[in-house]
């Protein structure tokens, strides 16, 4: 009976928030990892959008419920709501966007303030990698630094990542990179339910 129950994969649910400006890929990341593929264009969230992935890492089962908050200014107030009681956020920044990566603060500050002032597991992503080479870029480095003073701020590690929405490259192991991280934070400040 003792090997049949440890056998058994652990079920956890995630409430994870994809958090950057407007027009990051954040949207197009979301889809990728759906598995829908890349759509050309823009179209921008209004206040927030929601899906469910359930997927097996490892020996666990992981429900992700996935929020995509609006990156515009104008659904501030419309976001507060969508923070509360997340497990986990994908901050993210365009790398062709310089002005996107020094607003990553701000929206830090805006997750925390609006949940309950925890400060959750993060994965930092610079997106649309599949720029680089043809339109100037962020060096990974910026990233890596970031992620380095983030994991300084928080008290754990926040992995960087560079990813492509358009590709698919590294977006599965975004959401698995903060599954981890999760399960990590969990464990180590004792969580479990």
């Amino acid at each position: 009976v003792r090997k049949r129950l440890s056998s058994i994969p652990k079920k956890s649910v995630y409430k994870v928030v994809l958090l950057g400006d407007g027009a990051v890929g954040k949207t197009s990341i979301r889809q990728q990892y759906l598995g829908k593929g890349f759509k050309d264009g823009y179209s921008m969230t209004i206040g927030a959008d929601f899906c469910v992935k359930r997927v097996e890492l490892e020996n666990m089962i992981v429900t992700f419920q996935i929020w995509d908050l609006a990156g515009q200014q104008r659904f501030d107030i419309v976001r507060e709501v969508y923070y509360r009681g997340s497990s986990g956020a994908l901050l993210v920044f365009d790398v062709s966007t310089p002005g996107s990566f020094e607003n990553l603060p701000a929206w830090l500050n805006e997750l925390t303030k609006n949940n309950y002032n925890r400060i959750v597991p993060i994965v930092l992503i610079g997106n649309k990698t599949d720029l680089r080479g043809s339109t100037p870029c962020l060096p990974p480095e910026a990233g890596e630094q970031y992620a380095a003073s983030l994991s300084q701020w928080t008290g754990f590690e926040v992995p960087y990542l560079e990813t492509s929405a358009k590709t698919g490259l590294n977006v599965d192991e975004a959401f698995g990179l903060l599954s981890k991280q999760i399960e990590v934070y969990l464990d180590k400040y004792q969580l479990r339910g």
